[in-house]
């Protein structure tokens, strides 16, 4: 298997970041393009969960904060 075949690990930190950079549609294509070779679809459920409950708790916060 060569190198270009090769599939790379992506660490979670990794991943959580490209959810990030992809929900805000600012990912680079070379990122994508790493993130569709890599088989490891479990990192990217698992960091996109922790990003939609993230986002919601913020969301959560901020109405709580504005509504008396």
């Amino acid at each position: 298997m060569s190198d270009e075949q090769r599939p790379t690990r992506v660490s979670p930190w990794q991943a959580l970041v490209s959810v990030f950079r992809a929900w805000f549609g600012v990912q680079t294509d070379a990122n994508r393009q790493r993130d569709f070779a890599s088989n490891n679809a479990s990192s990217f459920i698992i960091a996109g969960v922790i990003f939609t409950v993230g986002l919601v708790l913020a969301v959560v916060i901020a109405v709580n904060a504005v509504l008396p």
